[in-house]
C-alpha cells in the first residue's frame, strides 16, 4: 500500500525501543485513520524496511500489536497480516469513566444522547437511589462511540433534587466529570453486577449489532464518598469491541 513507500519517521522516546515506537506508530496510523480494519499489509521485509529495522525487530512489534488485538494473521498461500478493529480494554475495578477508559487506549471518544428528561422514578431506580416512588429523576440514554464504532449503550438515573440542572449541561462528554466539577458530587464507589444479555431491536439498532446479538450488561449504582447514591445505571457492552477486566488483590488473613 503507498502509506508503506518511502521511510517511516519514528519519534524515538528516551528509554524506549524500536518496537515500541513501531507499535505507536501503528496505533497513531489506526487512530488518524491512515490505516483502517481490513488493510493488508505488505511483505514482512518491505515493512521492516520501511521502519529501517531488522526482521526480528519488526516481529516482536508486529506480535506485540497481535496481542493487542490490532493485527491478525492468516495462514496459508492466501493469507498476510490484517489490520482488525481493536479490541478495547474496559477496567471496572475503579470508577474512571468510560472517556477516560478509551482516551487510555488511545481511542477517540465520543457520545450521542438519545434521550434526556426528567421522569418519575420506577421501583428500581427510586430503590438504588434510596428515593421515594415516583420521585424526580434525570434519565439519560447515550450510545458511546470509540471512533466512528458504537461500542456501548448507557442508560442512567441521576436524582433531580442532587442535580437540578444537569440536563442543560453538555452531556455528550465525561457525565462522572460534569458530576464532579458542576456539582461537586464525585462518584466514588459503585456497586455493579455483570451478566450476559441479548439485544432487542432497537437496541441493536444503536449498537450497530444483530437483533439478538449477545452483549455484556453491567448494571451500576454508584455513590460518593460520603456515600450519597447519585447514579444507577444499565449499560449494554458490545463484547466484540469492548473486554470487561476486574482486577483482583489477594491479603493474608491476619488472624493467620
Amino acid at each position: 500500500m503507498d502509506l508503506f513507500d518511502g521511510r517511516a519517521t519514528l519519534t524515538r522516546h528516551p528509554g524506549s525501543p524500536a518496537h515500541q515506537e513501531i507499535q505507536r506508530w501503528f496505533t497513531d496510523a489506526l487512530r488518524d485513520g491512515h490505516l483502517s480494519p481490513g488493510d493488508r499489509l505488505p511483505a514482512e521485509a518491505e515493512v521492516a524496511r520501511f521502519f529501517g529495522v531488522s526482521r526480528m525487530t519488526l516481529r516482536q512489534a508486529l506480535s506485540g500489536l497481535d496481542a493487542r488485538g490490532l493485527l491478525e494473521r492468516v495462514p496459508g498461500r492466501s493469507g498476510g497480516t490484517y489490520i482488525v478493529e481493536p479490541v478495547i480494554d474496559c477496567d471496572v475495578t475503579g470508577l474512571t469513566g468510560f472517556t477516560e477508559q478509551l482516551r487510555r487506549a488511545e481511542v477517540r471518544a465520543r457520545a450521542k444522547v438519545l434521550l434526556a428528561a426528567t421522569v418519575p422514578a420506577g421501583v428500581p431506580v427510586a430503590a438504588a437511589l434510596g428515593l421515594r416512588r415516583g420521585g424526580p429523576v434525570h434519565e439519560i440514554v447515550r450510545i458511546r462511540f470509540g471512533g466512528a464504532v458504537p461500542l456501548a449503550l448507557e442508560h442512567s438515573w441521576f436524582p433531580a433534587e442532587v442535580f437540578p440542572d444537569l440536563l442543560d449541561r453538555r452531556l455528550t462528554g465525561s457525565l462522572y466529570g460534569l458530576l464532579g466539577n458542576r456539582y461537586r458530587q464525585r462518584p466514588h464507589t459503585a456497586v455493579e453486577h455483570l451478566e450476559p444479555a441479548t439485544v432487542d431491536d432497537e437496541q441493536a439498532g444503536h449498537l450497530g449489532v444483530a437483533p439478538g446479538s449477545a452483549v455484556m450488561r453491567i448494571e451500576r449504582t454508584a455513590h460518593t464518598a460520603a456515600g450519597l447514591a447519585v447514579e444507577y445505571a444499565t449499560d449494554l457492552f458490545r463484547p466484540d469491541r469492548i473486554r470487561i477486566s476486574v482486577r483482583s488483590h489477594w491479603t493474608a488473613d491476619p488472624r493467620a
